[in-house]
């Protein structure tokens, strides 16, 4: 209960996990004193350690407060600080001179979507930079690209099937497939999981990491090679098959091309019967451990099947999930409101197709990726928008751009430009909340990419390592300090402000329209933040009261159950898809397919770099945010997992600082010695940060010095794929 000089401000938090839950600030002349969450009826959105810890976030003693300029060289960390009428006149002169003397597309903008909602958020920008003309836009995401081109491909939407989140009351098996929802939340949460292991479901987790989550729900752990996931699922289809376990029925009337995929998993279609013994050569996993969790699957109906998404940060990745879409099919449990078909994609919001063929491509064509859109490309505006959450901005639509850029290869393109058959070449890079040197792949190309550029802006609540190589930092208030709206599954919510802004730092609305105004562009018009909240709810006729929804923070939804139909051009489920067989790829096969990734450990590099590199998310951290604050460093440290087996062959001690490195770079992090990895893997999580020393060695754990941007052919970020070399390290390094 607060006390009487104390009031509570409800208000959600949404910090890129897609959950929202609910944040009760205590404050006290204005400061916040301290934070509770979500305690009334169920179901209750109930915050993380990220969201309890978040007061320290707010008031840690490095949060930018005041625009800064650039005073030393590019990424060292060098600035002044300046006024805001400084900072904005200098970036509108920046805009006006690049569109002047190279045109729009030689500026990028590139963004990402921590502590954003409905209103705040980089369409602000994407606004403000169309009304000058335009800019080169960035397509495809960081975190499930992958995912999204297998559910386009298969299921025709990235939102088919029933709506909201299936119950699980009956489920008798959950398969976690690089699934970690202790750390990731997203859309099922552990109490979910925990309610099916109480009602005696079986729980199966599949990953080259024994997980947090496989730890709690005793589950049974099935260790993998990264990379070969998809060869685990055709080769279960293969006993489905051949002991006729599956679904007629269901793959009569909802599916299309099972007889293709019949044909790829016995052999018929090229002599390679896709056996478990076949698999067990390629995964590391048994053919007896894959026939039986085959049989246990088809059988224990329901059953879910939920689809992570790292197995898609592969090489090849987006045939892991079609793989899973086909099994779920095969078996009837898609579409069944107590089992799942990839149920890691499906409970996400459709995206827009209008620029699929930008997202794809692949580093013998880098020109591709950049390509006017073609009416015969493949899922060429086909999926309609999604009503399941509130629209993400009233102003956000891609704008105008005259051309887009895979954001995995905008480093490649700022670095060759139009002699690397991009469309232009880029001088000016305006980021809003994205820490891209840190959380990109192979960071030593990206720091070579910005110090390129002429002019950088970066508007962030930190001094990133993104941050330090830009020319204007422009310092924006967290969630807790402006008004907002959010939406996830079976929740609206109200992210009230609790507090004043610190310092002179301001919202992105406020930042965008002070910039609109220096430029002549009126896209604002004279409406308030107010003005413009109100009608994002408008646009909502399912959001009760406005007024409402502000007062109490939150509007909690019945989920919904209502069945959404496929966007595929058979209105089925396609297991062979027409589309992808008219663009006659052979890395993007019509049928989902094993193919072996780059960087596998029968790759020729594996001689000279024979551990595969893992990414995992950590628990203390959404990517890089939260990585300073005091109370979450005290939860776990950064260290390089590894195997007892593959330390004691490199002499490696539990704490050793090891050297951990590939052709890319290298970062020297100590060792934790663990079982719950795989022997041949290590794990650097994501997140880390970049700190190179004096000869450019990075010290902070940051993986992405080791990880490569070449994409998957389905346009994903490879994460996952990365063969490196683990050696003890001198101290005096």
């Amino acid at each position: 209960m607060p006390t009487r000089d104390e009031k509570v401000i409800t208000t959600v938090c949404q910090d890129h996990c897609i959950s929202a839950c609910v944040l009760k600030l205590y404050v006290k002349d204005g400061v916040i004193t301290r934070i509770e969450t979500d305690n009334g009826q169920e179901p209750q959105f109930r915050a993380c350690q990220k969201g309890r810890a978040y007061r320290q976030y707010v008031y840690h003693p490095d949060r930018l407060k005041y625009p800064l300029k650039r005073v030393g060289e590019r990424g060292e960390g060098k600035f002044e600080r300046i006024s805001w009428d400084e900072a904005l006149d200098t970036i509108a002169s920046q805009l006006k001179r690049v569109n002047e003397t190279y045109g729009p597309l030689a500026t990028i903008m590139l963004t990402s979507s921590g502590d954003m909602g409905r209103l705040h958020n980089q369409g602000l920008i994407d606004r403000v930079l169309t009304g000058v003309g335009g800019y080169t836009g960035i397509l495809g995401t960081v975190s499930d690209e992958g995912s999204w081109f297998a559910s386009m491909a298969s299921l025709g939407s990235y939102e088919a099937g029933f709506s909201g989140r299936p119950s699980f009351s009956k489920a008798r098996q959950v398969i976690m497939w690089g699934f970690n929802p202790v750390v990731t939340r997203r859309f099922m949460s552990m109490r979910h999981l925990g309610h099916l292991k109480d009602n005696g479901a079986k729980m199966v987790a599949i990953d080259p990491k024994y997980t947090e989550t496989a730890a709690l729900l005793e589950a049974e752990w099935i260790p993998i090679r990264p990379g070969t996931d998809t060869a685990m699922l055709v080769a279960m289809a293969y006993v489905i098959i051949e002991e006729k376990l599956y679904d007629q029925e269901f793959l009569d009337k909802y599916t299309v091309g099972f007889d293709e995929f019949e044909s790829y998993v016995t052999g018929k279609a090229d002599g390679v019967p896709k056996t478990p013994a076949w698999a067990e050569g390629i995964t590391g996993v048994s053919a007896a451990t894959i026939a039986s969790l085959a049989r246990e699957y088809a059988t224990s109906k329901p059953a879910v099947l939920v689809d992570g998404w790292a197995p898609a940060r592969t090489a090849f990745g987006e045939q892991f999930n079609r793989a899973a879409f086909t099994l779920a099919a095969m078996t009837g449990n898609y579409a069944v409101l107590d089992g799942s078909p990839g149920f890691g994609v499906t409970a996400a919001a459709t995206t827009s197709l209008r620029y699929v063929s930008a997202r794809m491509g692949g580093d013998d064509n880098p020109a591709h990726l950049n390509a006017p859109l073609r009416p015969g490309s493949v899922f060429f505006q086909r999926a309609p928008r999604s009503d399941s959450v509130l629209r993400h901005a009233l102003f956000y639509g891609g704008g105008p751009s005259i051309a887009y850029l895979n954001r995995v290869r905008v480093a490649d393109a700022i670095l060759k430009g139009r002699e690397g058959g991009y469309p232009a070449d880029y001088k000016l890079l305006y980021m809003v909340t994205i820490n891209w040197l840190n959380q990109y792949a192979n960071t030593n190309k990206i720091a070579q990419a910005l110090r390129k550029l002429e002019f950088v802006v970066a508007q962030e609540q930190f001094m990133t390592a993104t941050a330090k190589f830009a020319d204007i930092v422009l310092p924006t208030n967290t969630h807790v300090e402006r008004n907002d709206l959010t939406a996830a599954p079976a929740l609206y919510g109200y992210m009230n402000k609790a507090i004043e802004s610190l310092g002179e730092s301001k919202s992105q609305f406020q930042i965008a329209k002070g910039l609109a105004e220096r430029l002549g562009v009126t896209c604002f018009g004279d409406k308030s933040e107010e003005d413009w909240l109100r009608e994002v709810a408008a646009d909502r006729d399912d959001i009760k009261d406005y007024d409402t929804l502000k007062k109490e923070g939150i509007q909690k939804n019945k989920l919904g159950k209502e069945f959404i139909p496929f966007g595929t051009p058979s209105g089925k489920i396609e297991i062979y898809s027409k589309d992808l067989a008219e663009m006659g790829d052979p890395n993007l096969p019509p049928i989902p397919t094993y193919i072996e990734t780059w960087e596998s450990i029968s790759d020729p590099l594996a001689e000279k770099y024979p551990l595969q590199l893992i990414t995992s998310h950590f628990f203390r951290r959404v990517h890089s945010k939260f990585e300073d604050v005091p109370w979450l460093r005290e939860l776990e440290a950064q260290t390089l997992l590894i195997n007892p087996i593959d330390a004691r062959a490199r002499g490696i001690g539990e704490g050793d600082l090891v050297r951990v490195f590939n052709d890319r770079g290298e970062t020297i992090i100590p060792a934790q010695i663990t079982e719950r990895i795989m022997p041949g893997v290590v794990d650097l999580p994501e997140g880390g940060k970049y700190d190179p020393d004096e000869n450019g060695i990075d010290r902070g754990g940051c993986p992405n010095v080791l990880t490569s941007d070449k994409p998957s052919p389905g346009g994903a970020l490879c994460s996952n794929t990365a063969l490196v070399q683990v050696e003890k390290a001198d101290r005096r390094r």
